[in-house]
């Protein structure tokens, strides 16, 4: 009797202990992953970006701090991601496309049906115009994250900022003969937004002569939106075609490199947008939800963009109010309705 006593206390304690390590175990698993614990949930974002690789990847790994998850990062020029996004069109392999030299390429892929409709919560009340600067697709197929300003980079060692280039026209100079770099609007979205905001004010005849007189003036054409800001800072070029937060971004690493905001220049919001069919759409929303986040727009400030955020401090000596007066009015309307013929052009018009 004293033994079957025993026995059952020694079933009951095993017994016991069992529940007590199984709870512990489910604990575990409830609060695996990181930040919010919805890791599990998230599963793998594919994101494709033609910003700065080492920001993608910032980006990636702080979203996998905060959320959980795994981002993968792919990287090539913007107008190289969109043709690749229309071939994977019937078996997409991105969730969120995040960057492109501003707006326009997004406008032009509403039209190619390769991006959706979303807005996040924080988003949602913004005006769609705000100071002259479009801020989101008025249907919600993309959103701005921060702002971007078109301009010149120069190499200080090599130009002062009297001489430096303050207007358009005046990378025609001839004292900047095979001293400019630019990027290649068939495969830079940066250069394409050039190209379409000079015809915009100027026309179209005129612009494909002004861009065959600046093409001459070129020692190099890169295919990369960086890629000549990267050639002034190295000395490779005096003066060079890009957007601002590229100039400081060399400055902030010790090189000799400014950036000068010319007359009449794009100002302009940088998008992401989710990807039409991606393969995890509700990992793609979390992604542009943590976009628009504090953490986020921090990342952007630290290298030199112009947060979207006014209570999140950029590194930039640049602010919106600062640009007002620089801005250009973008016809979205003619954009839309020119952008890739202006740029397949450009590959049979400009020697």
């Amino acid at each position: 009797m004293w033994n079957l006593r025993k026995r059952s206390i020694f079933v009951a304690i095993t017994l016991l202990i069992s529940i007590l390590l199984l709870s512990a175990c489910a604990g575990d698993d409830s609060s695996s992953g990181s930040g919010d614990g919805d890791g599990g949930d998230i599963g793998s974002i594919t994101l494709y970006s033609p910003e700065t690789p080492e920001l993608s990847k910032e980006l990636a790994q702080k979203f996998e701090e905060v959320h959980g998850g795994d981002v993968s990062v792919h990287y090539a020029g913007t107008n190289v991601l969109v043709n690749q996004m229309m071939a994977e069109k019937n078996n997409p392999e991105a969730d969120v496309w995040y960057g492109g030299g501003g707006i326009l390429p997004f406008e032009a892929a509403v039209d190619k049906d390769i991006i959706t409709s979303y807005i996040p919560e924080s988003a949602e009340d913004w005006e769609v115009v705000e100071d002259g600067i479009k801020m989101k697709h008025e249907d919600g197929y993309y959103v701005g994250t921060e702002m971007f300003v078109l301009g010149f980079a120069y190499n200080t060692e090599l130009v002062s900022e009297e001489e430096a280039p303050k207007t358009w026209d005046d990378l025609l100079d001839p004292k900047w003969e095979g001293k400019i770099q630019f990027p290649n609007p068939a495969a830079s979205g940066t250069a394409t937004l050039m190209v379409l905001s000079y015809m915009m004010q100027n026309g179209e005849e005129e612009g494909w002569e002004y861009f065959q007189k600046l093409t001459d003036q070129a020692n190099s054409i890169p295919d990369s939106g960086s890629g000549p800001t990267k050639g002034a800072a190295l000395g490779e070029a005096h003066v060079a075609v890009g957007f601002d937060f590229m100039a400081y971004e060399h400055q902030n690493n010790g090189e000799t490199v400014d950036f000068i905001v010319p007359e009449n220049t794009p100002i302009l919001v940088n998008p992401a947008t989710l990807v039409k069919d991606g393969p995890n759409p509700e990992g793609g929303k979390k992604f542009m939800d943590f976009m628009l986040s504090e953490e986020a727009q921090k990342v952007l400030a630290d290298w030199y963009h112009i947060p979207i955020n006014p209570d999140v401090e950029s590194k930039t000596p640049l602010s919106v109010d600062k640009l007002k007066e620089n801005a250009v009015d973008l016809d979205i309307d003619w954009v839309n309705e020119n952008y890739d013929r202006i740029r397949d052009e450009w590959k049979s018009k400009i020697q």
